[in-house]
């Protein structure tokens, strides 16, 4: 896990933008201001800790040479068919493998690795430079073009740095549209001319005539069923062999290793498949003040049952509240997912014993188990009525102040009349069009702007409804928030974050399940829980879903019954301007 940066205009200040992300890569450093792409990495060494495993890493001939975050899964079976076709070896990292991939593929290199990373290839011969995003969009890479100049990086304060803050300006469409969603969606940042690199996509920039290539996919998730997986016993035996191969890859580190254990079934699945492979691991989790809203009970059960090295902590009212401020510095961007302070504080307690963490994450999303699919679907089938009836509800919110007991009732109200994209923005807890209204006109949104656009864009008509919204958010919501969050708070405090529920060969084995079997006996998770049924306590498979979010009452006083957005945007607004 790394950080990284690069640009064209020699006259950037990339020693002060580098050390803004110090915190990615605190174990080496090294800046190129040669030739036409100048490039800064920072290192966090994970695998092969040599010196040789920096970065940049050149080829022998110096005609390419690449920055790279992330690790390769199963990075060692590729460097064999690699080895067999001819390419020299001369470190034991991924990196390379990355770089003889590429000089041995070019283009095609990407069908042939696996992993969560971004990447940067310089290649003298074409005199272009080109970019790369994980599949799921774990790792990040945001860019800035403008026509002219052109410059790239792990994070967006980076970017700050190199292009001066006051050169850059606000995209307000952008804002408005973190109001719909609690993040920003890709491609668009905070500013305009400034963009995050969708999943799965790469792009490409020649400083000779300064042009760039539209951001083009190089994988798209195929929900296409396959038939012949119809039984329950052989689709459970085949998803375990997947879900131990890719835990055992990604436990592949130089470095000491531990989990992430919440106590939900994801965590502990990969908890209890990781103690299978290598015994006495270490496992962090997070309580809080009140026991309904702890899961610590089902994380020291699976802690106990596995003989795991086991921390836990707890965070207090008064500790999220303070940690609030800091998801400007983790996220520089709008973004409000509070669970983010007990996935940082989880990150710091590891970190003071281990490098590196595996986490269940993503499960959700591939196996279809959050209770919003339910909740869809039972009030998607009630008759809607005419928007202008949202009016109302806001009406009533803002005459009783935002009153806790009018807000729940205004919330099923909502939920009862609406329907399609309007009734799952919802249920995300996305603010309704009247509610925007006055931001709106502050920022200078049209009337007809498409507030769902995003979710447009990966609604999938031709998909059975629970596949469907899983599909949606694939797309959307983990990239966007759970991955996101993810990584800015555990790399926050230089902590490597693993998912290995992501792997390419799960994501792509559990959408083609038909979804009697994925949501076996109507369950969500089904085939997941199903297939570790005599493997983990049916207390930990057959409870109800409880989240990772801070209880209810921890913020709020924080803004007054209103949307947690909103607190955020002006926060985040002010602290801009002054």
């Amino acid at each position: 896990m790394c950080g990284f940066l690069g640009g064209t205009d020699k006259n950037w200040d990339y020693k002060s933008a580098l050390r803004s992300i110090s915190h990615r890569g605190p174990d080496a450093e090294k800046i190129s201001l040669e030739g036409n792409i100048k490039v800064g990495f920072k290192r966090l060494a994970i695998i092969d800790l040599s010196e040789d495993a920096n970065q940049p890493m050149y080829s022998r001939d110096k005609s390419v040479w690449l920055v790279f975050n992330g690790e390769i899964y199963g990075y060692h079976k590729v460097r064999k068919e690699l080895e067999r076709l001819g390419q020299k070896f001369y470190t034991n990292s991924d990196t390379e493998v990355i770089l003889n991939a590429y000089i041995e593929w070019k283009d095609n290199f990407i069908d042939h690795i696996d992993g969560m990373f971004s990447i940067a290839i310089w290649d003298d011969k074409i005199n272009k430079i080109k970019l790369y995003r994980d599949r799921p969009g774990i790792k990040p890479l945001y860019y800035f073009y403008n026509g002219k100049k052109f410059a790239f990086s792990s994070e967006l304060k980076a970017l700050e740095i190199l292009l001066k803050k006051e050169n850059l300006t606000l995209d307000e469409t952008a804002l408005y549209d973190f109001l719909g969603y609690k993040y920003i969606p890709d491609p668009k940042s905070l500013y305009k001319n400034c963009y995050k690199l969708p999943p799965a996509h790469f792009i490409q920039f020649d400083p000779t005539n300064n042009k760039i290539t539209e951001a083009k996919k190089y994988w798209q998730l195929n929900c296409e069923i396959d038939n012949k997986k119809k039984n329950i016993n052989e689709s459970c035996e085949e998803l375990r062999y997947l879900v131990k191969k890719s835990i055992q890859e990604q436990m592949i580190s130089d470095v000491p290793l531990g989990f992430f254990l919440s106590g939900g079934v994801d965590s502990s699945i990969v908890t209890a498949v990781g103690s299978s492979i290598e015994k006495n691991i270490s496992t962090f989790s997070i309580g809080f003040d009140s026991d309904k809203g702890s899961e610590t009970k089902f994380s020291r059960m699976i802690a106990k049952q596995y003989n795991t090295n086991h921390q836990e902590k707890i965070l207090s009212q008064s500790n999220a509240k303070a940690l609030l401020p800091n998801l400007k510095m983790w996220f520089d961007e709008p973004f409000a997912d509070e669970s983010a302070m007990p996935t940082f504080l989880v990150s710091k307690i590891a970190r003071g014993k281990v490098k590196v963490v595996l986490t269940g994450d993503g499960g959700d999303e591939v196996f279809g188990g959050y209770r919003t699919y339910p909740r869809f679907i039972r009030y998607n089938n009630l008759p809607s009525l005419n928007k202008s009836f949202n009016n109302m509800t806001f009406k009533a919110r803002e005459t009783f102040n935002y009153n806790k007991s009018i807000n729940k009732l205004m919330d099923n109200i909502e939920m009862t009349f609406n329907q399609g994209l309007l009734l799952w923005s919802i249920i995300m807890s996305g603010m309704i069009k009247p509610s925007k209204k006055r931001y709106a006109k502050e920022l200078g949104i049209p009337d007809d702007y498409d507030d769902c656009w995003f979710y447009n864009k990966f609604w999938c008509e031709k998909l059975p409804i629970r596949t469907r919204l899983q599909f949606l958010d694939f797309h959307t919501y983990m990239p966007c928030m759970v991955l996101t969050k993810v990584d800015r708070t555990s790399m926050a405090v230089s902590l490597e974050a693993r998912v290995p529920l992501l792997s390419k060969d799960i994501i792509e084995f559990s959408f083609s399940l038909p979804e009697k079997i994925r949501f076996y006996k109507g369950q969500s998770k089904g085939i997941f829980k199903e297939a570790y049924r005599n493997i983990l306590p049916n207390q930990i498979l057959d409870r109800k879903k409880q989240g990772f979010g801070l209880p209810s009452y921890y913020l709020k006083d924080i803004n007054e019954g209103r949307p947690i957005q909103e607190h955020i945007l002006n926060n985040f607004l002010y602290t801009k301007v002054n």
